[in-house]
């Protein structure tokens, strides 16, 4: 729609906008590209080509990290960069199809077709965000409970180097020790928006915490909780919740369809959670759901976590993923929720559940490296995030 004042349309607009960054880092990756990867032929009339392939082009070709950004082989260097993709390949914790552990290598892969400038979005994240890649945590297969303290001290380790985290699964168990990583470090209370099919909220599954179970022990141990009777003692679960992360600021929005709610819908009403269905965003509408859960999740609290389950998004659309739900959500209701989430600023993001070996097309893994861009994106757009300020001509 134009500007009714000046008949402008938005795309006009943000071009001027964009016209206004400058492109010192596209110079700086021309020049490097000819220092180590050597000049082209001479057939090739192009001269900022390389002989190797030293940066974004060509898009299938180079060593995958995710938008080609820096690898921070050095992790101790993290907090250099305003941002970092980590990915946890972890899969353990999945109950019904394995292959998260590959989401993301999937995501990487998919990503090297994104140079970061979006017209619709007005930011170049090349120009405008410095980022890496910090790699992949450690996992170890097989063990949940290692595996978590893995996590928990490497989110931990980036968030406190100052890089904001951009945390690639691995299957939904991860929420819990992803949260652990950050939320000590928050002083006042967290707040979760959760986006999913499925509540993810029991205490136990099949005796263990698996990819159903994270809300439950993030949001466990309040004063106004009390554990439900089916809990029993687990003495190798060393800890019990965030005491910064109550239920009330949990918000889970998409929740519908025909599994895996049973008991996660008695934990949540239990303890006062906020559960959106999607009856529910339809009848409010991706703005009006995504305004209520920013009200409630921002309630008394210092920051917001994002959590992105890639099974919220309908399987027609994102078939990669170990237990899909029809009747999700569309692919840009997905994105004007989650860019209009990211306006308000996060401590940090968790895009889960892609399984490549289910996916077609890569599609999955696209529409979770998408989901990504636009909350960094919108971020730097909205001052959360990167430093526009400094590479923006007056």
């Amino acid at each position: 729609m134009p500007d009714p004042k000046t008949g402008e349309f938005r795309g006009n607009r943000n071009l001027k906008r964009l016209q206004k960054i400058s492109q010192k880092k596209q110079q700086e990756e021309i020049k490097r590209s000819l220092e180590l990867g050597l000049e082209a032929a001479e057939s090739v009339n192009d001269r900022t080509i390389s002989l190797f392939s030293r940066g974004h082009q060509p898009a299938f070709a180079g060593i995958n990290t995710f938008l080609k950004a820096t690898y921070c082989e050095d992790i101790r260097k993290v907090g250099d960069y305003e941002a970092a993709f980590v990915g946890i390949p972890f899969d353990t914790g999945t109950t019904y199809r394995p292959g998260a552990r590959f989401g993301p290598q999937g995501v990487r892969r998919i990503s090297a077709v994104y140079d970061g400038y979006s017209i619709d979005g007005a930011v170049d994240l090349f120009e405008e965000l410095d980022l890496c890649d910090a790699g992949d945590i450690f996992v170890i297969p097989g063990n949940i409970e290692k595996t978590f303290d893995q996590v928990s001290k490497a989110v931990s380790h980036v968030f406190t180097s100052g890089a904001f985290p951009i945390l690639c699964g691995g299957d939904h168990s991860l929420g819990y020790p992803n949260l652990r990583g950050i939320a000590p470090h928050i002083d006042g209370n967290v707040g979760i928006i959760h986006i999913d099919r499925h509540i993810d909220m029991q205490d136990m599954d099949m005796d263990e915490r698996m990819h159903t179970t994270p809300w439950f022990w993030t949001t466990n141990a309040h004063e106004s909780v009390e554990l439900p009777t089916s809990h029993r003692d687990h003495s190798h679960m060393h800890d019990v919740g965030l005491a910064n992360c109550p239920p009330k600021n949990l918000v889970q929005m998409g929740i519908s369809g025909w599994y895996g709610s049973r008991r996660g819908s008695e934990v949540a009403r239990e303890r006062g959670s906020s559960v959106l269905t999607m009856t529910d965003i339809e009848e409010l509408g991706a703005k009006g759901a995504a305004e209520r859960a920013l009200e409630l999740a921002w309630k008394d609290a210092k920051a917001v976590f994002l959590s992105f389950d890639i099974d919220s998004i309908d399987p027609g659309f994102a078939p990669g993923t170990g237990t899909p739900e029809p009747g999700g959500l569309l692919p840009r209701e997905a994105f004007e929720i989650v860019r209009l989430i990211a306006r308000e600023g996060l401590c940090g993001m968790e895009v889960v559940e892609v399984s490549p070996p289910y996916d077609v097309n890569d599609n999955t893994s696209q529409l979770a490296c998408r989901v990504m861009l636009d909350v960094l994106g919108t971020m730097v757009v909205e001052g959360k995030l990167g430093h526009r300020a400094k590479v923006t001509q007056d």
